[in-house]
């Protein structure tokens, strides 16, 4: 194996992660969690 081919792969792999972490940062499933984790410094605990 050559290293430029394992830099490739490396690169591919690296950029795959990166658009699985988008898509789920950005699914709608999960929208409600951030949204609740968004408001949590504004929250007055009584």
């Amino acid at each position: 194996m050559d290293i430029n081919t394992m830099r490739s792969a490396v690169t591919l792999l690296a950029f795959c992660c990166f658009v699985g972490i988008v898509a789920w940062a950005w699914s709608r499933r999960n929208q409600a969690e951030f949204d609740e984790a968004a408001q949590l410094p504004f929250r007055q605990d009584d």
